[in-house]
Parts: C-alpha cells; sequence; structure tokens
C-alpha cells in the first residue's frame, strides 16, 4: 500500500478520546481502594501509542468544559499530539470515563460510562478538509457510529479523506451497550469497512457485522476479509489474540504469531498498540509479515502495564523487545 508521506502527519486519529480510572489494587472492583487516572479511548490510545513509536499524529476530538476534559487536552499533549482540532464543548456534555478492574493472571473487565458524551458531538462541521488532506491516514473508530452528530461527522471525514488521497484505517472498536440497535451496528460498521483502506479488528469484532456484507452466510474470515478487499479495500487484518493476527491482501494471505508474553498484568490496550505498531511499520515500507510482528510485540510489550495509553513501548522498548526475542529489528 502506498501513502502519500510528503505530509504534516502521517496519521489524524478522531472520535473517542476519554478517561481511563483503573484501580490501584489487584483484585475486584468492588475492593478497590484507589485509582489511577490515563488517557483513554481506543483512537486516542492508539494516536499515543503512533506518537511513542515516532509517528507525526493528530487528534480531531471534543471534549467537557472542565478537569476532565481538560485532563484529556493535556494528556493528548504530553504524547505529543497535535490538538488544534480537538474542541470544547459548551452544551455541558461530560468526557466519556472508562473504569478498570484487574484481578490478576491477565484477567480484567471495565464498565463504559458514555451516555451523551462530549466526543458523540463530533459534527461535519469539524471536519476540516484542509487538515484531513495535511495527514497521509486517518484513523477512525466504531463508536464514534454509535450516535448522530458523530455519525455523519465521521462518514463526512471518510469521503473527504478519499477526495484527497488520505488512507482511511478503520477499528470497529466494538463495546457493547453503545449501540442503539444491533441492526443499526451491522450497518454502519459493514459501512464504514467497506470505504476504508485498512481495517484492523478482532475475528468477533468482524464476526458482528459480517452478515451485512454477505448476507444469509454464517460467519467465515476468510470469506468476509476478501468480500471487503472486492468492495474496494486494501488490507484487512483480523486479530486472534493469543492466536496471533491474519492479515489479508489481493491473492495474499499472511499469518503471523502473537509473542508468548509470561508478564501479563491485563489485555486492555493490547489492539491499541497493535494497531499503532503495524501502521508505523507500513508507513515505513514494511511487508505485511513485519508489520504484524511489530505490531504484535508492541500488544506483548502493553498488557504487562497497567494502563493502555502508558504502558504502549516507545521505539527503543520495541526495539530491545524485539531483539529479546531473537528478531533483528527492522526499525
Amino acid at each position: 500500500m502506498k501513502f502519500e508521506t510528503e505530509r504534516d502527519f502521517d496519521v489524524i486519529a478522531m472520535g473517542r478520546a476519554s478517561c481511563d480510572l483503573y484501580s490501584e489494587q489487584t483484585c475486584l472492583l468492588k475492593d478497590s481502594l484507589s485509582f489511577a487516572r490515563y488517557l483513554g479511548g481506543s483512537p486516542a490510545n492508539t494516536a499515543a501509542a503512533m506518537s511513542k513509536l515516532g509517528l507525526k499524529t493528530a487528534f480531531i476530538g471534543c471534549v467537557s468544559d472542565d478537569g476532565m476534559g481538560q485532563f484529556v487536552r493535556e494528556a493528548l499533549i504530553k504524547f505529543g499530539i497535535d490538538v488544534s482540532h480537538v474542541r470544547t464543548d459548551t452544551e455541558g456534555h461530560r468526557t466519556a470515563i472508562t473504569i478498570g478492574e484487574i484481578t490478576g493472571g491477565g484477567k480484567c473487565s471495565s464498565i463504559f460510562y458514555r451516555n451523551l458524551c462530549a466526543d458523540l458531538f463530533l459534527t461535519p462541521e469539524d471536519m476540516d478538509e484542509h487538515f484531513l488532506a495535511s495527514a497521509s491516514a486517518i484513523l477512525i473508530s466504531g463508536t464514534s457510529l454509535t450516535h448522530e452528530p458523530s455519525r455523519t461527522a465521521v462518514l463526512t471525514a471518510m469521503q473527504r479523506a478519499k477526495e484527497a488521497n488520505t488512507k482511511i484505517i478503520f477499528d470497529p472498536d466494538y463495546r457493547k451497550g453503545t449501540w442503539n440497535s444491533e441492526a443499526e451496528m451491522k450497518v454502519f460498521l459493514a459501512t464504514a469497512a467497506s470505504m476504508s483502506d485498512i481495517v484492523i479488528g478482532t475475528a468477533d469484532e468482524f464476526a458482528l457485522f459480517s452478515d451485512a456484507l454477505l448476507p444469509e452466510k454464517e460467519f467465515d474470515s476468510d470469506k468476509c476479509a476478501n468480500e471487503l478487499i472486492r468492495r474496494g479495500c486494501g488490507i484487512i487484518v483480523i486479530k486472534n489474540g493469543k492466536e496471533g493476527s491474519c492479515a489479508y491482501e489481493k491473492d495474499c494471505v499472511v499469518r503471523a504469531k502473537a509473542f508468548n508474553q509470561k508478564n501479563v498484568t491485563k489485555t486492555f490496550g493490547a489492539g491499541d498498540s497493535f494497531a499503532a505498531g503495524f501502521i508505523r511499520a507500513l508507513l515505513h515500507g514494511a511487508d505485511l509479515l513485519s508489520a504484524q510482528t511489530e505490531g504484535a510485540a508492541c500488544a506483548a510489550v502493553t498488557i504487562s502495564g497497567r494502563s493502555c495509553s502508558d504502558a504502549a513501548p516507545d521505539l527503543d522498548k520495541l526495539t530491545q523487545f524485539l531483539k529479546e526475542h531473537g528478531i533483528k529489528p527492522r526499525l
């Protein structure tokens, strides 16, 4: 895949930028006594991870006009992310919050608070066509498609990106309970995936909207990926957790293993870091196998920490991890 590389930014992410509150104790949530606060939201986490790996990143979003919104804005800046297009909401909508429980051995769960949150009030007017044309790629998330006006805003951004030859990367980022209906979810995830150049998601996420692509057929990852490629997608990546990932291009399938990470604290953030490592590698001319390997390495490092954005590796940590696993860094 060829990117327009002579641009101000490598990737502009947009949509869900929120606050993660993770228990500082390894226990059930009901027994937690204190929490640490981190930047959260899949596209924001991925932008932070990409920035730590040296990519020039920016964010389009909307945060609340309060201390929590200020925290998110300042956290994005701390990670080196351009926030010139992060708008402050003036209508009283709050920044979303995720509360995480870590119970040991990699076991974790989370509770999402996203009712009428600020990032769902992005509008088409927030999608500056000149800004979108200043990046090699944009990254969008399925959580921005759950409600209006952010749904129309994101679809507008996708259309403007196409006109500017800015590649579109889509993460379904499915969160149970955030959609009004299953039918709506299937249609809009399938629509966004079909409009994208790169789609990165879990097998479970693809299965959710597969029948909107291939009606009356049981989910088959190969058939689903090939249907999206037939519709114009360039690369499809289906993540299978410990089993690794499978990447598809036209007439090409590449299977890659995950790393056996023994020191697993939680699984939060693994997918975001995988996407960051994968995208960075592609932008630097890597083949699919190398990109999947670097993505898997980023994920393995992240799950050993207690956060998503903060635990993602920088380029030095990624290089060190690859060397420790007998892989000559391509970086």
